[in-house]
């Protein structure tokens, strides 16, 4: 017997017809010599029914072996049913089954499939991954990551984009993660590294006069394993030849856009909203918003310099948020906040409430009645409501109250979970100090041009420098991150050495740079956007371990294949390595 349809395409007009479908046994019932399968595979379920009036006794005996999980193809003719089932679309018809075969049986599964997920634990899925893949809400994730990879490669093909491919073992250079290790056995000693990214082919192929550029691209970066992040992970790197960021911009909005329509059906406004990394910084706290709802930061550090209130008159910033409805909070609930702003490095959250239009509780008997109208006034409230102060240094205010606001969206359902709301963080700093090790690193990468004014006297401009430098955020999450490049081998060395980097430094780990731009090397920029936040945001997710096929754990290892794993001493012998075990 031959497939003739899938589990998901019989309707009510295939009445009638002889057909075989093929699949997996999601549920067996047998009701007395009646036996009912449902049959499924990535398209759907469909019911077969084994009816022991027409059937002779070896085929109904057969059907009775089944369990669920066999593979099994099935033949009959479509009739409708009594009963529909108005929960999938192939309710309206069964099957009346004439032959049966078992293709493959199947041990206990370690987990059931309930409403198309499965009912186990994160590290027991992953362990038997091949089952979970099974589930209808991983194949819905799946698809629609096909969709979106599907109509992102359509569209930039449409644009005139060349698709290339870009090496996976490279050169172990400073790009801000750790990098993956491959030892050469043709040359003991020496390491190839997986790329953090395609950022320096690219350059190459805009060098090499390729014009238009994607790829979506392996990427590896060892890192501390987050829920919007893992080990390997994919992105859609893109670059150009003689573009602008306004370029950029308007590419990236339309590919969204048709991505958006493409995979889900849905239609995004463009242009998508700008914000300076200043004005995100100051209004909501994080350099990635999330732009669904409210609770904006307010500053009152000019108002309160002067205050009785010795933490607010010391501290060199004084933010605040407010939220309405809160104002019954209990201490406890305001205790547990304030536990939440110290875990965040801040040194508390104080609060008042505002009823009636006048303040009232915690801080309030320590400020001027200015200051309590001066409050009451920014905070804008239209009903009674809590305010959150946060007393430090400007980035720690930030910190806590953008990490608080963020909570209390999701905590208090604040935006509607099915909206996408897209917006672009632009002129970010080019450098940042590092406290910790008392240098200049670059913010984003160190290929970044700076704005045409800072570029001159750069050397002079560290704490003020804005870079070309774009961000794509969507609900809170970084999407792509872009900016237009150093195209000139002069001006790179310069930054290599604002970097701290030595010039033997440089010309070991960048001279193939360096010499490839001594070569007339157009200007150029791009963006890279991860496919799997993408794709998770979209399905609604809250880890990209969902909408990846094969992911590693929490831990950064393979439950289903026992990875990493140690390997034999005849393998580290050829490759001149001994491992010393801490």
């Amino acid at each position: 017997m031959k497939r003739t349809h899938n589990c998901g395409e019989l309707r009510k007009d295939d009445t009638g017809k002889n057909v075989v479908i093929s699949g997996w046994i999601n549920k067996y019932r047998n009701l007395g010599g009646l036996i009912f399968l449902d049959i499924r595979d990535r398209y759907g379920i469909t019911q077969a029914v084994f009816d022991p009036k027409i059937l002779s006794p070896v085929i109904i005996d057969k059907a009775a072996q089944c369990r669920n999980e066999f593979v099994v193809t099935i033949s009959g003719i479509v009739s409708v049913k009594p009963e529909a089932n108005k929960n999938i679309p192939t309710g309206e018809i069964e099957i009346i089954a004439d032959q049966i075969s078992i293709e493959n049986e199947s041990a206990t599964p370690p987990f059931n499939f309930l409403n198309g997920k499965s009912d186990a634990k994160e590290e027991v899925r992953l362990q038997y991954r091949y089952l979970d893949l099974r589930s209808a809400k991983m194949t819905e994730n799946l698809l629609v990551r096909h969709k979106v990879c599907m109509s992102i490669r359509n569209y930039l093909s449409e644009k005139g984009f060349i698709e290339f491919e870009t090496p996976t073992f490279s050169k172990s250079t400073p790009e801000g993660a750790r990098d993956y290790l491959v030892p050469s056995r043709l040359y003991p000693g020496t390491f190839f590294a997986l790329p953090q990214s395609p950022q320096i082919y690219k350059q190459l192929l805009m060098v090499g006069g390729q014009d238009k550029y994607f790829q979506i691209a392996r990427c590896y970066r060892d890192e501390d394993s987050r829920k919007d992040r893992q080990p390997e992970f994919t992105q859609i790197d893109i670059e150009k030849s003689f573009t602008s960021e306004e370029e950029i911009y308007e590419l990236t909005e339309c590919m969204f856009s048709r991505l958006m329509k493409e995979s889900l059906g849905k239609k995004i406004a463009v242009p998508f909203e700008r914000l300076t990394f200043r004005q995100a910084m100051d209004e909501y706290g994080v350099d990635k918003p999330d732009l669904r709802f409210g609770l904006n930061l307010k500053n009152i550090t000019a108002e309160t310099r002067g205050s009785g209130f010795s933490v607010f008159a010391g501290a060199a910033c004084v933010k605040f948020i407010s939220v309405e409805g809160l104002e019954n909070l209990s201490r406890k609930q305001i205790a547990e906040y304030e536990d939440y702003a110290k875990h965040l490095g801040g040194k508390g959250l104080a609060f008042i409430k505002i009823i009636s239009g006048k303040a009232d509780g915690g801080i309030t008997k320590y400020l001027s009645e200015t200051e309590q109208n001066s409050i009451i006034d920014k905070a804008g409230l239209t009903k009674d409501g809590i305010v959150f102060f946060a007393a430090d240094t400007e980035a720690v205010a930030n910190k806590v109250l953008g990490a608080l606001r963020n909570r209390l969206g999701d905590e208090l359902n604040l935006y509607d979970r099915n909206e996408f709301k897209f917006c672009w963080i632009t002129d970010f700093p080019l450098f940042e100090f590092n406290e910790e090790e008392k240098r200049w690193q670059a913010m984003h990468h160190m290929f970044t041009m700076p704005k045409t004014e800072y570029a001159d006297d750069i050397e002079n401009k560290l704490d003020s420098a804005l870079g070309q430098l774009y961000d794509l955020v969507l609900n809170g999450v970084e999407l792509a991150s872009g900016s237009i490049r150093i195209h000139n081998s002069n001006f790179q060395k310069r930054i290599f050495k604002i970097l701290g980097m030595s010039d033997v430094e440089i010309e070991n780990k960048f001279g193939f740079l360096l010499n490839a731009f001594s070569y007339g090397a157009p200007p150029h920029g791009g963006i890279a956007a991860g496919i799997d936040r993408i794709v998770q945001i979209l399905c609604g997710e809250d880890s990209i371990r969902e909408v990846m096929a094969f992911p590693k754990s929490k831990n950064q290892n393979c439950l289903m294949m026992n990875a990493p794993s140690e390997v034999d001493e005849n393998q580290l012998e050829e490759l001149s390595i001994q491992v010393r075990k801490k």
